[in-house]
């Protein structure tokens, strides 16, 4: 018969934790070995760079969307200084970038008018097949 060490007579499994930890041991330092050596990498942004005299000169690589409040019922639109009409705005941007390799607008609108009529020339020029649209503050562009 078995006997008994302990004083009410049952005992039960101990569970031996010192494999565990010894475990989780190796793991701690593997993790702490292999992980400084990944090249660390944040978030891609685009970075604006500083712009050369060449840019400087040629005025008519960047396409700018001017939203004008004339105080009618609608806004006036000009592209890169030519009046469009809100009905042509996309297809005389689809002309404009019809042959352009880099696809990117601003939009400059007064500061009196409602977002809603700026992100319509957004939309209008999304459709129009420009990839990136930027914002410029009014007044900007002599």
């Amino acid at each position: 018969m078995a006997a008994s060490m302990a004083g009410n007579g049952k005992t039960g499994p101990e569970m031996n934790v010192t494999p565990l930890i010894d475990v989780l041991l190796v793991l701690l330092v593997i993790f702490m070995i292999i992980l400084p050596n990944e090249p660390r990498k944040g978030l891609e942004t685009q970075i604006p760079q500083s712009s050369t005299k060449q840019e400087r000169e040629d005025p008519d690589r960047a396409v700018i969307v001017q939203v004008t409040s004339r105080g009618a019922d609608e806004p006036g639109l000009n592209i890169n200084r030519e009046t469009v009409t809100w009905k042509n705005l996309q297809g005389r941007l689809r002309e404009i970038f019809a042959m352009r390799v880099e696809r990117v607008a601003f939009v400059q609108a007064d500061g009196d008018l409602d977002f809603e009529v700026i992100a319509q020339v957004i939309d209008d020029a999304h459709a129009a097949g420009i990839d990136h649209i930027g914002l410029m503050p009014a007044g900007q562009v002599h």
